[in-house]
């Protein structure tokens, strides 16, 4: 289906969480965001970390949000976080946090441990490993519960009305989320080189293997290595909107950041156009699939 009109390039919603592009649906069964690229450093935050801005960035897919921008100017709804990565991790679930990092906490607060908390990764980032403690001080818990309340549900909130809405209107949703990775050094076997791209489902939860294995072939014709569930297969983002029994698919596409960024990997480089355009193809032959007589649609 082709929007009516001109492509909407500005923001359709601002939020302080997001900045919302598109329609939901209007374009096709496709809702693309881009969670870890928000750049808005608050004074109150910088005050509040040990390290300098340059080492919170190190948290971000660093320019990940220009990746998307090719997208955007054909009309797809695009969700794209605003807050960095360092205020609050949209990918783990809310109660992904490290008690000692927390004061103030009352008795019945429950957190939830995981590897990425123990890592020092968890909803709140909390260290580094080469740099150790991002901040001077414990969290107080009123703060953690702010931004809860006015970034990380809000989010979550727009993405789940845009992938509803989507569903109800195609009879099918897929959320492509998008995220930057540092170059991987090593192969997944078989003597192939290193993957550049990352595709996850959660191994199979959050999407069907038909959208995935559509995914890794296209790109594999684009000559780009690329590799499903591993190192990466998706997060908090997978888990709770990709819901396949409901016609609500999610994916996780992960793109080496030297494929777009200068060899600093901080600067915009010559490789971003192909990288637009590998993103705006992939979104046609996605939106060709969903929409063929053959895919099974939601019941209502």
């Amino acid at each position: 289906m082709t929007g009516a009109g001109a492509p909407q390039t500005e923001p359709t919603l601002s939020h302080p969480a997001y900045l919302q592009y598109g329609v939901a649906g209007l374009q096709g069964p496709l809702v693309f965001a881009v969670p870890h690229a928000g750049r808005d450093y608050s004074p109150q935050l910088l005050a509040r970390a040990r390290v300098p801005q340059s080492v919170l960035a190190r948290l971000e897919d660093r320019h990940a949000d220009q990746l998307v921008r090719g997208l955007i100017a054909q009309g797809h709804h695009v969700l794209v976080a605003r807050q960095p990565r360092a205020l609050i991790d949209l990918n783990r679930d809310e109660r992904e946090v490290d008690v000692q990092a927390i004061s103030g906490a009352p008795w019945t607060f429950r957190a939830q441990t995981s590897a990425k908390v123990r890592g020092g990764l968890g909803l709140v980032p909390e260290r580094l490993i080469q740099t150790g403690a991002l901040w001077h001080r414990p969290l107080p818990y009123e703060e953690l519960r702010r931004r809860i309340e006015t970034v990380h549900r809000p989010y979550h909130q727009s993405l789940a009305q845009a992938l509803e809405a989507t569903r109800r209107r195609h009879g099918v949703a897929l959320l492509v989320d998008i995220h930057s990775m540092p170059p991987l050094r090593t192969s997944t076997g078989h003597g192939e080189p290193p993957p550049r791209v990352v595709i996850g489902d959660r191994f199979g939860r959050s999407a069907t293997d038909r959208l995935t294995d559509l995914c890794a072939d296209m790109i594999r014709r684009q000559h780009v290595p690329v590799a499903v569930n591993s190192p990466y297969s998706g997060n908090h983002i997978l888990e709770r909107h990709g819901r396949p029994e409901l016609g609500i698919h999610a994916i996780q596409i992960e793109i080496d950041r030297t494929l777009y960024l200068e060899s600093d990997l901080m600067t915009l480089g010559a490789g971003l156009v192909a990288t637009q355009r590998l993103l705006t193809d992939l979104a046609a032959a996605l939106t060709q699939e969903l929409g063929s007589a053959s895919w099974p649609l939601a019941a209502e």
